[in-house]
């Protein structure tokens, strides 16, 4: 039998889906309010900003603290703002 230009088009997207993102946004979700303090400070660390900045971010939350950062950064951040909060992080 023939393949059709359709079966062959599945085949090329799932081949694309297997494809691991480099390029990875990293989000802040929900915290515990007693661990605040130590959050502005991870983020601080992670986003060079100020205390004010990094204050009003965290009060925002849920909100986007880092776009584009490699697969190693983006795991190393959910792992120090877990730590310091048991938080909700998302990739």
């Amino acid at each position: 039998m023939v393949s059709s230009p359709a079966a062959s088009g599945s085949a090329a997207k799932v081949e694309e889906k297997k494809v691991e993102k480099t390029a990875l946004d990293v989000k802040l979700g929900k915290f515990d309010a007693s661990s605040k303090i130590k959050v502005i400070k991870e983020v601080r660390a992670f986003t060079n900003l100020g205390l004010k900045e990094a204050r009003e971010i965290v009060e925002k939350a849920p909100v986007l603290l880092k776009q584009g950062c490699t697969k190693e950064e983006a795991n190393d951040m959910i792992e120090k703002i877990k730590a310091v909060g048991e938080m909700e992080m998302m990739e």
